[in-house]
């Protein structure tokens, strides 16, 4: 009998590990086989249309809340206030540019830069969210040039960086040279938040996972360290907090739009190349899109709301989108199906006007007409 239970295992075993049983798979293009199964069940019940909340301030509170919800445990608020430390400066045409150290949290300190205009303020202000592109040695620098003094290696590979995505002008002191407070820190694993063993993308997912274990989620990290940031800058004596924006390219554009929903601090906001819809961006449908991952991902939201369901809490602040025909990470079915909803959010409060949405013929990318087109927005709007 033995024998015979021994000689069914061997069989069994030379079954299950047979050729053709080789070449099954669960998994393919970083996505589940069943993709098409899982979006056909998102509903997103909680999405203002959808839900049975009518008053659409009860909604935003609702909203908001099942957003921080799936952001898991925030990081503990610093002891003594923004605590603030400037490492260096420089004055530039027109303004004056920091380089700092600000505590967000109890945990952590972050370093950033600081741009403030010649003058007598209080200015306007801009939380100028920096971008992902898989390039994780500088953050901040992607938005503002940095101060001669820095590493060279910094200061070339900003130049670099902002020679391929941004045409060549940094934003933030383009924005500065016009007249405004310009805020800019590192995100967690970018820049002065980096890894020890060096910026390696291949470990962002690994570390985002470890992160998880410890009942936090290291995307709503970000989120909740751009929250904080606009806190501080509001706070700031030569800041009129009644005046603050956001804007950024790619990841910084979701930024944008995110902090813009869940922040009362900010009055508008800028979001260049990042908007779709999750049937669009997580199917088999195109060769290549933006898989969402890490970067993005709060636990279990997109049961709830998807993209655009969650820009539109803020609705009906001043809120410009631009995207390009000739982006590969973001399909323009995607990206049409996502403004569609968003307006439909800001007709129902009669605010359709304050919410611009466009397509231009660019890829993806923040080149200097949308740079203008962004300082046009908020010259109107703060």
């Amino acid at each position: 009998m033995q024998k015979l239970f021994i000689g069914l295992s061997i069989f069994l075993y030379h079954f299950s590990v047979s050729p053709a049983m080789a070449q099954r798979h669960e998994f393919a293009r970083n996505l589940p086989v069943y993709a098409d199964s899982l979006i056909a069940d998102l509903t997103y019940p909680l999405a203002w249309g959808n839900s049975d909340i009518t008053d659409f301030g009860v909604w935003r509170q609702a909203a908001r809340q099942k957003v921080f919800d799936c952001m898991l445990t925030p990081p503990p608020p610093p002891v003594n206030g923004y605590e603030l430390k400037v490492l260096g400066e420089e004055q530039r045409d027109g303004y004056r540019a920091q380089k700092i150290e600000v505590r967000l949290s109890r945990y952590y300190s972050v370093p950033a830069m600081l741009l403030i205009p010649d003058g007598r303020g209080p200015f306007p202000a801009v939380n100028a969210l920096h971008d992902h592109g898989a390039h994780l040695f500088i953050g901040k620098e992607k938005m503002v040039r940095p101060l001669a003094n820095e590493d060279s290696l910094v200061r070339d590979d900003a130049d670099k960086w902002v020679e391929s995505l941004y045409e060549g002008q940094y934003v933030g002191d383009y924005l500065a040279r016009n007249g405004y407070v310009v805020f800019s820190a590192d995100a967690p694993m970018w820049g002065g938040r980096g890894q020890k063993e060096g910026p390696r993308r291949d470990r962002y997912d690994m570390i985002a996972g470890n992160m998880m274990m410890y009942g936090i989620d290291l995307s709503a990290y970000m989120t909740y360290d751009d929250i904080a940031g606009t806190e501080f800058l509001a706070r700031l004596p030569f800041v009129d907090a009644e005046r603050i924006g956001c804007m950024g390219c790619s990841m910084g554009a979701y930024r944008a739009w995110m902090l813009s929903a869940l922040s009362d601090r900010i009055k508008a906001g800028v979001s260049i190349c990042w908007m779709v819809t999750t049937d669009e961006q997580m199917s088999f449908k195109y060769k290549r899109t933006e898989n969402g991952g890490f970067a993005n991902c709060f636990p279990g939201l997109r049961r709830w709301m998807d993209y655009p369901h969650v820009a539109s809490m803020a609705c009906p602040k001043a809120m410009l989108f631009i995207n390009g025909r000739q982006d590969k990470l973001f399909p323009v079915a995607g990206v049409r199906k996502a403004f569609g909803i968003m307006h439909d959010v800001w007709k129902s409060q009669k605010a359709d006007d304050r919410l611009e949405t466009e397509l231009w013929d660019i890829p993806h990318s923040c080149p200097q007409r949308a740079q203008q087109r962004t300082l046009d927005f908020f010259r109107k709007h703060l």
